[in-house]
């Protein structure tokens, strides 16, 4: 197994927290490489990190800015057959890893797969934000679900604890090399575009593998309390639904204009909405709308 995580200007406390998971696992060290790769962080936000209790862990400098620029460099850099990808606010279970690696053997039909992601606020949340946790990748299920649909939500893994065998991973390497990936879905420093893991948990369909979520594999995310405000949620969804029409079009789905009937919809929509939640909605249509425009120009 790889494991990564990519880290931009990281938060010290939590990424410690990172990696102490990573220590505490069950899995022995010598059945895993560990590749912290620094995406171009500033001089004092650079992580500090003592990796002397794995033999075989990396810390790795990527200086092109952007988490896909990130993870292609891990992949080129890493020896694994199962790559797994670590946010630098996850904790891991102690038995990920070695529950990832029996589904990799249980379910050789899976190419890319992930599980469960459970909170904790480094404040209460505002009980409002309810309904935003999934793009926070807040992800909490009972049962294991997988398909060979490359957009079906139910069974798409998310980047939290992303698991994906190599060749999975180097179909991901080789549509950014050739070029059919012109635009980055993934973080750019401060903005919060969206959508590259779902593009290479997809790669999976590709290759005429499925993905899959899988209850047994869980994590906790670690929510510190700016992200629960309406300012970052309105811009997070903005980023999602802009990325979003990206994706789609990248992966085939249908993409079109909006019609002056949609438009009306919209508006009756937001109409209808109370605030907090209608500035969100209002963010998220103005990202699917920039997004629309720069493809057709209207």
């Amino acid at each position: 197994i790889s494991v990564i995580v990519c880290t931009h200007n990281p938060r010290q406390d939590y990424l410690e927290r990172c990696l102490i998971g990573l220590q505490d696992q069950t899995l022995a060290t010598d059945h895993w490489e560990l590749l912290v790769v620094d995406n171009a962080s500033a001089p004092d936000k650079r992580p500090g990190l003592d990796l002397c209790w794995h033999p075989r862990a990396r810390l790795i400098r990527e200086g092109q800015l952007g988490l896909t620029p990130a993870r292609l460099r891990a992949i080129t850099e890493a020896t694994g057959d199962l790559l797994v990808f670590v946010d630098d606010d996850n904790v891991l279970d102690p038995e990920f890893l070695e529950r990832a690696l029996g589904v990799a053997v249980d379910k050789p039909f899976l190419g890319s797969w992930s599980g469960q992601c459970r909170p904790e606020f480094e404040e209460p949340p505002p009980e409002w934000t309810r309904r935003y946790w999934g793009n926070l990748v807040i992800r909490e299920f009972e049962k294991d679900s997988w398909s060979n649909l490359p957009r079906l939500p139910d069974s798409m893994p998310c980047g939290a604890g992303l698991c994906v065998r190599r060749r999975v991973a180097d179909r991901y390497l080789l549509l950014h090399e050739s070029g059919q990936r012109s635009f980055q879905f993934d973080r750019i420093g401060h903005s919060l575009l969206s959508g590259g893991d779902n593009d290479l948990a997809a790669c999976a369909c590709d290759l005429g593998l499925g993905m899959g979520i899988i209850s047994s594999l869980k994590l906790t995310h670690l929510v510190p309390r700016e992200r629960l405000t309406a300012e970052y949620l309105c811009r997070l969804a903005e980023g999602i639904y802009f990325s979003s029409v990206f994706l789609d079009r990248a992966r085939g789905a249908p993409v079109a204009p909006r019609k002056a009937f949609g438009r009306i919809a919209d508006a009756i929509r937001l109409l209808r909405t109370r605030p907090p939640h209608r500035q969100v909605m209002r963010a998220a249509y103005r990202g699917r709308d920039r997004a629309l425009r720069s493809l057709f120009g209207r």
